[in-house]
């Protein structure tokens, strides 16, 4: 019953962000969200790193 949004729903969905925000401001929270996307993966990779240096002190030992 749910599911993906399909074509047409994804192009109604973009004209009420239009609307809402302006073709002008889209750009800007593209790049928000995009910065936002790279902090949180670099995040996530700063503790895989910790965890990973754990382990292998950890097998060290």
């Amino acid at each position: 019953m749910f599911g993906m949004p399909g074509g047409w729903e994804w192009i109604l969905i973009l004209i009420i962000i239009i609307l809402l925000f302006g073709a002008k401001k889209i750009p800007e929270l593209m790049r928000g969200l995009g910065s936002g996307i790279k902090e949180f993966k670099k995040a996530s990779n700063v503790e895989d790193d910790k965890d990973n240096n754990k382990l292998k002190e950890e097998n060290q030992k």
